[in-house]
Parts: C-alpha cells; structure tokens; sequence
C-alpha cells in the first residue's frame, strides 16, 4: 500500500522541493533502522536533544531519496539532485496528519487501548484471540507514543480487517493527537494506575485525560468496579455503547459471576447479553484474568462466539514483550525473541541485532519458524522475510515449519537451511556447528523455541543479572532533559559498567549517541574496541605501561600530573604521532588526581604548547560533594577555581577546549555549571545521588531455591553455627554466596531478600556459593524465584543496611554471575 510523493505532498500540506517520482512504502524517524531507502521517506524530526536534518546527508548517501523536513537545506539541488524535500512547518505533525490520513481510508473495526498498566498484554492477546479469523494490524511492541502510534497506523494495508493500537500519554495534552490517529470504533480502558502521575494534578484529570480517547468511538469498554473512572465517565455525555465490565453489578453488560483459579488454570464465570457462558485461560495470576476480561468483552463484541472463545483462551501464551541477549555455547551470542513470529516484529528484532557492533565480524544468524495467521500468500509474505533478513545483514537463516520448507525457493539470504521441527533442527549437523555466530531467535511458542534456547544458552549456574536496557536509555534520556541542547555528556562505564556489563551498556549507549564513554583502564577500553564500539573512549587512569595500547586502539587517557605528561609525549613521540588527544585533570578540592589549578597552570601550558604529540581535548575537574546542599559553599569555590584555571588553559590555544565538571548529582544541582560537557555516572544505572533513591532500576540481581528444610527450634543453621533457631522454621538455600557479590554482613538476619514478594532474611553466616533463608510462612517451593535486589528491592535497600554506597553492591557482583540484557 504504497503513496506517490505527490499525494504524500498533497496529505501533510507540504511545500514540495524535487521533481524526482518516487513510490512511498515505509516511513522512518531514525536513521538507524533504515532498511528500504529507495521507498522510503524520511521525517527529519526535531527534539530538545537531536534534530534529524543532521542526518540527511548520510541518509541520501545510503540511497533515501524523499525527505519531509521544516528546514530546506541551502543548496539542495546541487547536493542532493536526485532528492524530493517536502517541506512543513513542524515535522512531527506532518508525521501524525499522514498517519491520520493513512487511517481514514478505512472502515474497519479500530481498536484503541488506554490505560495505565496491562495495555500490552492486551493487545498481544487480542492479537492471539481475534488472528484465526482476521487479518489484524496492530502496533508493534510498545509503540505507543506521539511517534510510536503513528508509525504503527501507517503498517495497516488493504488486507487489515481489525486494528488493535496502543495510546499511552505521560502528561496533559498528548492524547488529542493520539484521538485523532488512531480514530478508534472500539475504545478500551485498561486501569487506572499511579504511571506518570506526576505529571497530572488529580488522578481523576489523568482518567479525563485517557478518556478523550473514546470521543467519537462507537463503544466504550472499561472497568465499571473502579469508583473514580467510572465518576469520571458519568460526566460525559457519551452517545456510544457502554460495554463495561464489573464483578459486582449484575446487571453489567459483561458481568463476571465467578473466577475460580486452580493450580495452573482459571476458569472465568460470565453473563454477556443475558446468557451465561465461561471460558478457561491457563494462568492464574490477578493482572491475566483482569487482562482476559477485557480481552473477552472485545473479542465476542466483533463476533467471536463463546465457544471459539474458551478455546482460543485455553491456548493463550504468555507475553515476553522484551528482546533478552544471552551468552550462547561456543562463542556465540543469542537475541531471544521467541515469543512470537510476525512480519513487524522480525523487521524490529532484525533491526536491534543490526545495530548492535560486533567484535571480529561475527555471522548474523536468524532462527526463524513459519509465521503463522498472516492473512496473506505464503510466496508473498516469504519473499519479504528474505527480504527484510537480506537488508538487516542475515547471512544464514535457519527455517523451521513446513511452510518455511516449502517456500525455501524465496528466501535469498547466503546460507539456509529447513527443517520440520525444532527437534529435527537439534539432531541435525547445523545446530551441532554453530559456533562463533549471534543468533537471532525468532518463533512462535508452539514450536518450542524455548527447549532450543536452553541448549544454546550458555550454561552457568542459576544465579542471574538481569540488565534492563531500556531503563539505561530512560535513565540517559532523565539526565539528558536538565542539559542544554549543546552541552555533551560522558558515560562512566567503568567497574565492568557498575557490574552491569560494560559491551552491552556501550552498545546501547553507542547507539543512542553519546559523545564519550570513560573507562577506568586501558583494557577496559580494548575490550569496547574489539567488541564493535566506535565511539570516543576516555581512560581515567592510564598506566605508563599502556601508552602502546592506548594508541593502537584510539583511547584518549586522562592526564593528571607532570611525570605522567612527560612519559606520555615521550612514547607518542617516539611512536611518530602528533596532536593525540587527551584530557587534562585539574584538583580543585578532591585531592585524588590532578594539576594544581593555583600552582601549576603556567608550567602545565608552557608544556603543552612546545610539544605537538598530544593536544587537550578537554579539561575537567570533580566536585567533592555535590550531592548534598552543606557542601555548596565549598562546591562554588571548586567551581570558581576551575572556571579561573581551565579558561587560562583555554586562552593557550586556538581550538576548542571542551570544560566539565559536573558528574550525576551536579547535572540536576548544579544546571549553570554544565559547561561544554557532563559526566553521567551512578545516575545512569538508576541510582539518583542527590537522594539515594531509584530512577529506573537497571539491574536485579536473582537467583532460585535449591533445596527447603524444617529446622527445628534450637538447632542452628550454617557454619560456626550462627543462625540459631528459635522456633521451627521452613529454611531455603539458594544458589548464591560471598563468591558471587552477596556481602557476609548481610547474613544471621542483618538483611534480607524477596520471594514471591515477601521478606525472606539470611539466616547464619553467608557461604563462598550458598546462602540460607528463613521462608517460614511464605508460600513458595523448590525452583522459585529469589530477588536478591531488583524492581521490587532496590540496591539502596541494601547498601544502607550495610551502611555503604550503591556503588559497592553494584560492582560487587561477580563476573561468575551470567548477565542476561533485555529489551522491551
């Protein structure tokens, strides 16, 4: 479903520069996930912190053609002759009126899903419940924002029969644009929750809010049991049908009679339109059957009837919105996406292996099983997988299904192979040679991807850190909002990133382009460079034994004192190499590292400008405490000090040198003293260091229960026999000890951890790999979960118990603990 340029021109009222014809096919707004250029128009979006017109000229390198922007670049028709510009006043609106117009070309059931918590799920569900019998359209992941529902409308096309779109709004005002997009006939309220709260007066403004969703939709489903939507909703004079649900009104147009759970099922007891009827999902947990009513009342509303329903409920799959990157076996790496196949999920999933650097130009592999319910011809749909695997830099697929067999023909990726089943594939010679790969796992549930992601995935024990990449960006993109559009920003990704994993936090940060990244030691930075990472380097605490090495990988070091400057001109010199950059450190007050800003300035010069083997990039300093308001005073003749001594430095020489002295607490504190740069450290995993608490928590250590014992009162647990018994107690061992990062101080009930969301506290002394719980009374068996720290026990929890920083406990876990990254 193509648009000529002219009628795209003629959609977003734009000013058409370019003669060229051109067919639009996809849309983009990061230059990043190009995959189509010659169909492609790209919307060069301006924000606070980028402007898309920078990226116009690599764009028409790399093949685009047509361009919607707010500014023409001067001289246009001689430097892109081939080009349309389509000029506009404000580009993210152009972008919303096209999808706009994309929409009213159809007369289909929409449905749009707001809400606070659980719209997601609902959409995968709906998706899952309502595919088998249409061709359903929804956004992909969570693309639910200003530019996430565009792009997702702009994927309906003449075979759409149902639109499922997520609205999610963080503040006032966002949701009329999302009205006016999605344009829904079906409008979903999920819940009320306390997301982005801060940004609304009352909760009842959020609910008005939402609500202006469902202006002009022909029925309105949402939960008539919460007090404050449904006030809300009385004050409306709606005209369409109001399909609410509620468990205690039985004369609800979806009446919940009964929810009986047992072990692994729950059965949901309903009367819709006077006629009782029921249906069974297999889950059991609260948010799924609240989910699966809503799901339900849309699914019988466009004629699914109740028989249908229970079936396809029972075989509802569980939603693991998020991309997870693991350690494979023999040097390979997995992207596990297995939790569904679709065309707009795969071009997603392709994308994020795409973009993401690899040491030693490892082969991009793609396990993929047929893509089930698409609505459309096999051949069709097939050549555009080949496609999309061919453009994203898949140099082997593996096919698994009958269909992918039998359309082998159309897939034109390098190496390929089919099988039936996953189980053919596992006893074939093609899984037993995977060796040095990333591997891309991408299949619906019924394949049992999931047996196949075992056997790739490095085995280890079954103690985990989960590093949650988008919660990086957030907490990047929080700090980012106090900077001024000019001002740079340094990453402290030094201690193995906090304990988080430094090549996976350098490759997202790399992608989401920060200015520099700053390890503590010159290894630290070989290892970045030979796994893919490009960006600018900075190493805070070169050794004289690492001049070579800095070199031959481009690492610019830190440059403290006069011994360190001679030998570091002496090697460059000798290596032949002029105006090496480097980063000059000043004390202002830490006394850690640095030059005397009082005493040293003029030798320090005089240096610098009669050798041409290295040239300052930057001079920087730290303040000492500016993460408390006592320290102000103290912080301001820091500042006045470094300002005095770097503008000396400065007024040396012709280019530029860039200034910095604020970290994390000084970025929010300090927001005049920005200068040219900033470095971000702790607050980039979450912590916020003004006040100990979590932004967007990062990293959640956990772990399992090994084995579950009755100890008897008076008896004691564990060596020196500490943990002494007062009554009988249920005690757990899980896999975890001193070895691996868990602090002994924790142990003989100094702290505790969480299972199944309840207290559990360390009993007797804390082993090198074991420790010992006292779980009596909670519901819990051998194999369940155990948060050490994480979402729901923050990292500030423990390093207050242990009367230390966040910082301690966050590198403190051992390098034997697995990583796993995801991705929502």
């Amino acid at each position: 479903m193509t648009y000529s340029i002219e009628k795209v021109t003629t959609l977003i009222g734009a000013r058409r520069y370019g003669t060229k014809n051109a067919q639009i096919g996809f849309i983009l707004t990061d230059s990043r996930s190009l995959c189509f250029p010659e169909e492609t128009l790209f919307f060069a979006l301006v924000t606070d912190r980028n402007n898309g017109h920078h990226y116009i000229p690599e764009l028409y390198q790399r093949g685009v053609r047509n361009f919607v922007v707010s500014a023409v670049p001067v001289g246009y028709d001689k430097l892109y002759p081939e080009a349309n510009f389509l000029k506009v006043v404000d580009t993210r609106k152009a972008l919303q009126r096209l999808a706009e117009r994309r929409r009213d070309e159809f007369d289909i059931p929409i449905v749009g899903i707001t809400g606070s918590n659980g719209k997601t799920m609902v959409k995968e569900w709906l998706y899952q419940l309502l595919s088998p019998q249409f061709y359903v359209t929804r956004s992909p992941r969570s693309y639910n924002s200003q530019i996430g529902v565009p792009l997702s409308v702009w994927l309906m096309n003449e075979q759409t029969q149902v639109g499922v779109f997520e609205a999610g709004i963080s503040k006032p005002g966002e949701m009329n644009a999302l009205r006016d997009i999605i344009q829904p006939t079906i409008a979903v309220l999920t819940n009320l929750g306390d997301a982005h709260q801060e940004n609304f007066g009352l909760i009842e403004d959020k609910c008005r809010e939402k609500l202006i969703l469902f202006h002009d939709a022909e029925t309105l489903i949402y939960p008539a049991d919460d007090e404050i939507i449904s006030k809300v909703i009385t004050e409306y004079d709606y005209p369409g049908e109001r399909l609410y649900w509620s468990m205690k009104d039985k004369e609800a147009p979806f009446f919940v009679k009964f929810v009986e759970k047992k072990e692994t099922m729950t059965t949901v007891t309903y009367i819709y339109k006077g006629k009782e009827d029921w249906y069974s999902l297999p889950f059991i947990d609260e948010a799924s059957v609240v989910n699966s009513i809503v799901c339900a009342i849309v699914s019988l509303h466009l004629g699914v009837t109740p028989d249908v329903l229970d079936q396809r409920m029972q075989q509802l799959e569980p939603v693991a919105m998020r991309l997870e990157v693991k350690e494979g076996q023999h040097g390979c790496t997995l992207i596990n996406d297995s939790y569904n196949s679709d065309i707009n999920s795969l071009d997603i999933a392709l994308d994020f292996m795409n973009r993401r650097p690899d040491h030693q130009g490892r082969s991009r592999t793609l396990v993929l099983s047929d893509i089930d319910q698409s609505g459309r011809e096999a051949s069709e749909l097939y050549r555009e997988v080949s496609n999309l695997a061919v453009k994203r830099g898949v140099t082997k697929l593996i096919g698994i299904g009958p269909q992918l067999t039998e359309q082998q023909d159309a897939i034109k990726v390098t190496q390929k192979y089919f099988f039936p089943t996953v189980e053919a594939f596992i006893k074939s010679g093609v899984f037993q040679a995977l060796r040095d790969e990333v591997i891309l796992l991408k299949g619906a549930r019924r394949f049992g991807f999931d047996s196949l992601s075992e056997l790739l995935e490095q085995k280890v024990h079954e103690t985990i850190l989960e590093v949650n990449l988008n919660a990086v960006v957030d907490n990047l993109n929080h700090f980012r909002s106090f900077l001024k559009q000019s001002t740079k920003l340094v990453c402290m990704i030094k201690a193995d990133a906090y304990g988080a994993g430094a090549v996976e936090i350098a490759k997202t940060l790399q992608d989401h382009r920060v200015d520099y990244l700053a390890v503590a030691v010159a290894d630290e930075g070989v290892t970045l460079r030979k796994n893919g990472i490009t960006a600018n380097i900075m190493v805070m605490n070169p050794e004289m034994s690492s001049f070579k090495t800095l070199f031959d990988y481009d690492l610019e070091p830190e440059v403290y004192s006069f011994r360190l400057l001679e030998a570091l001109v002496k090697a460059a010199e000798k290596e032949g190499i002029t105006d090496y950059p480097v980063h000059i450190k000043l004390d202002t007050g830490m006394h850690r590292l640095g030059f005397d800003p009082n005493n040293d300035m003029e030798r320090l010069i005089e240096r610098l400008k009669h050798q041409d083997a290295i040239i300052p990039r930057s001079v920087f300093s730290h303040f000492v405490g500016s993460d408390s308001d006592d320290f102000d005073d103290f912080s301001a003749r820091q500042f006045a000090l470094f300002d005095m001594a770097s503008k000396q430095l400065q007024a040396a020489f012709q280019h530029k040198i860039l200034r910095h002295i604020d970290n994390s607490a000084g970025i929010e504190h300090f927001p005049e003293r920005q200068l040219d740069m900033c470095r971000l450290g702790l607050g980039l995993y979450g912590i916020d260091p003004r006040n100990n608490q979590v932004i967007n928590h990062v990293s959640t250590l956990k772990t399992t229960i090994l084995q579950m014992r009755m100890v008897k009162a008076g008896d004691t647990v564990g060596y020196s026999r500490k943990g002494k018994i007062e009554h009988d107690s249920m005690i757990a061992a899980i896999p975890i000890g001193y070895a691996d990062g868990l602090n002994r101080r924790l142990g003989n009930r100094h702290g505790y951890c969480l299972v199944n969301g309840q207290r559990a506290y360390y009993v007797g002394n804390i082993c090198m790999d074991v420790a010992m719980i006292d779980v009596t009374g909670i519901d819990c068996k051998e194999g369940d979960q155990v948060e050490i720290f994480g979402d729901h026990l923050p990292v500030t929890v423990l390093s207050d118990t242990l009367e230390t920083i966040p910082y301690e406990v966050l590198t403190g876990v051992s390098n034997r603990v697995k990583r796993v990254y995801y991705q929502d």
